[in-house]
């Protein structure tokens, strides 16, 4: 399916759903990954919900972030979260990992509730996530970068750490193994010893997307991965995470703006409108739900 393939909906002067927001090559990614999808989906199997989010209301000040907002995550699905911009995704995605307390609602993982979570505690859990905007640091190299991805690992002490001997120098060499599975996994091995400044934006977004998977988690957390990357970037990028998903069962929620590349390799999509839940299902059923349309395209549509 790509992202021409959208019935019902209306489509701006460049031929593309004019709501999208996706880019001008979004239909030649979406293409591209076709026969990659379909391979996966031949494997890939939900199991049980792993994640429930129920009745999740979210403020800051008088300002409404999140309205009674309620669905589910199944283990090894790649769940997507949609809406535009300002809908309050990337919120959503903060109230799951720690950073952000809910006012009202639940959230019960792996049948266990969880309250005023901090995310170092959501990331020893196994939740592991990246950012909208880069989130590295940028003088240190891309080894030192993905180390510290497992930093909620370590055992040793400090004092231990700083002498690097025993078991301490044991155990950094089995995390260096680990992070050197993952350069190879993402296949950025040439640039291992480079800083991370020196990198294009692609990259980065690469290395951040390897700190994450250094945690080893069982859920991650991708917001916008594929943000300002270029077609054949957004080939690569998709690769990875179909990849990472069905090789590890690693179970992906995913916000992203290019709807091919949400609706080719989703299980099933939440839409967001201004805080609110307007609509979930596959992405079949969400690409013909009227709210849905309404909320992209205005009420004269």
């Amino acid at each position: 399916m790509t992202q021409m393939a959208w019935q019902g909906v209306g489509r701006g002067g460049d031929g593309q759903p004019a709501w999208s927001g996706a880019s001008a090559g979004a239909g030649a990614t979406a293409q591209a990954l076709g026969g990659v999808q379909m391979e996966h989906a031949q494997v890939r199997q939900a199991g049980d919900v792993i994640l429930d989010l129920q009745n999740i209301s979210l403020a800051f000040g008088g300002v409404k972030a999140l309205t009674d907002i309620s669905f589910d995550v199944r283990e090894h699905e790649i769940r997507a979260i949609i809406g535009p911009n300002g809908a309050g995704k990337s919120s959503m995605l903060n109230v799951i990992n720690g950073v952000y307390h809910p006012q009202q609602g639940r959230i019960v993982f792996r049948g266990e509730e969880r309250r005023k979570m901090h995310p170092t505690a959501a990331a020893r859990q196994g939740i592991a996530r990246t950012f909208q905007n880069i989130a590295l640091f940028k003088g240190m190299t891309v080894l030192d970068n993905i180390m510290t991805g497992r930093n909620t690992r370590f055992r040793s002490g400090l004092l231990a750490n700083a002498l690097w001997w025993g078991p301490a120098r044991n155990e950094e060499m089995q995390h260096r193994r680990k992070v050197e599975e993952v350069i190879d996994f993402l296949e950025i091995q040439a640039i291992r010893k480079t800083p991370v400044g020196r990198l294009p934006y692609g990259l980065q977004k690469r290395v951040e997307l390897a700190r994450a998977l250094a945690a080893e988690p069982s859920m991650l957390l991708l917001d916008e991965p594929m943000a300002g990357m270029n077609v054949e970037e957004k080939q690569d990028m998709c690769r990875f995470i179909l990849d990472v998903n069905h090789q590890f069962g690693t179970t992906i929620v995913l916000i992203e703006h290019d709807m091919g590349v949400v609706m080719d390799i989703s299980d099933r999509v939440v839409v967001l409108d201004y805080g609110k839940k307007i609509g979930d299902g596959t992405p079949e059923a969400v690409k013909a739900n009227p709210d849905v349309i309404r909320a992209y395209l205005g009420a004269g549509h």
